[in-house]
């Protein structure tokens, strides 16, 4: 059975906004990195909001399992939309560009060299920033080939459906997600390496929403099969109504058959790595059981200039972006988890 990787969407919804959207808009594009076998990790994206549309904040974390993290969130004037083919293809700023060279088949990520703040998991976890932070000189190219038809959230199941129309799926805004193989270099300063990896990339436009949102656990990986699986669920309300609860799993042919999470590893507290996330999804041929634990793990540190740009509320829950090992029926495979919990609930 052929793969349809555009899931349905006509192609020029992988492009980007030609010009500046309307009121509360933005045009997003994020990606999580795993090297293949675990030797790092990249969290990469540009938020580019129509009310700061001549500079797009950038956001870059570069993890190791050492507990070193290369981390940067900075406004980068934007770059010209229009690529060498007539089409909005690019969403770039300052250092760092998004370019889709092909729709749903072909994308490329470059960072030209830069300067990034040296820090670690522990000193994200203490939110005490060294003041000036050790520099170091960053660059890297990465291509990434979409192999997984994209979850178009809010679409998979009725209930998804109803949800997505509501407040809940404002917090999520018009987006998809897609698995991709990658390959690329990495130069930390002047030191170079090529790598491969797996990679999910995000793509949203539209406007999105912050407040009242409550909590999430994101999780997906690719594995080298091609099989793959993707969630993303809200927790209980304290209203007892439902909470968003959408995945999927894919057997590497035909199309994502849709999941739910039955089991999922809530973040309670924060630790720098080695923390099990399993996870337990039903599907409509049953269970099924994947084992998960990070090796590094990521505290958000917001936007640009330690303060984020989009104006998130004092109330909004606590973020941890982290990389993990999955295995899956003895397979296994490098992958993101991105979890948040309200501070009051969180043991520090």
């Amino acid at each position: 059975m052929a793969i349809d990787l555009t899931g349905g969407l006509p192609p020029e919804r992988d492009y980007v906004f030609a010009e500046r959207p309307g009121p509360d808009v933005r045009d997003a594009a994020n990606v999580w990195l795993e090297e293949e076998n675990g030797e790092f990790a990249m969290r990469i994206g540009i938020e580019g909001l129509a009310e700061e549309w001549a500079a797009h904040e950038i956001w870059l974390d570069i993890a190791f399992p050492d507990g070193r993290v290369f981390s940067a969130r900075e406004f980068g004037k934007s770059h010209p939309a229009i690529g060498a083919e007539g089409k909005p293809t690019i969403l770039g700023a300052g250092p760092l560009e998004f370019r889709c060279i092909e729709p749903f088949k072909h994308w490329s990520c470059t960072f030209s060299k830069h300067q990034v703040a040296e820090l670690s998991a522990a000193t994200l976890i203490s939110e005490v920033y060294p003041d000036p932070p050790r520099l170091s000189e960053i660059a890297f190219g990465i291509d990434f080939y979409p192999v997984v038809p994209p979850l178009i959230s809010g679409t998979l199941t009725a209930e998804s459906v109803a949800l997505m129309s509501g407040e809940q799926g404002t917090y999520l805004s018009p987006r998809f997600e897609q698995l991709c193989r990658a390959q690329g270099w990495l130069e930390i300063d002047g030191k170079r390496r090529d790598f491969k990896a797996q990679l999910l990339r995000i793509k949203r436009q539209g406007v999105r929403k912050f407040e009242g949102f409550w909590g999430h656990c994101w999780q997906s990986a690719l594995f080298p099969s091609g099989k793959a699986f993707g969630i993303n669920v809200y927790p209980p309300r304290a209203d007892g109504k439902p909470s968003f609860n959408e995945g999927f799993i894919f057997d590497g042919d035909g199309v994502l058959k849709p999941a739910r999470a039955v089991t999922m590893p809530w973040m309670k507290k924060l630790l720098t790595d080695g923390e099990d996330v399993p996870l337990v999804l039903e599907t409509a041929d049953g269970l099924v059981t994947i084992q998960g634990t990070t090796f590094i793990n990521c505290f958000s540190r917001g936007g640009a200039g330690g303060k984020a740009s989009n104006m998130l509320p004092a109330s909004f829950p606590a973020v941890q972006q982290a990389h993990v090992t999955y295995t899956w029926d003895g397979e296994t495979a490098t992958g993101m988890i991105e979890r948040s919990t309200a501070r009051d609930q969180l043991e520090f």
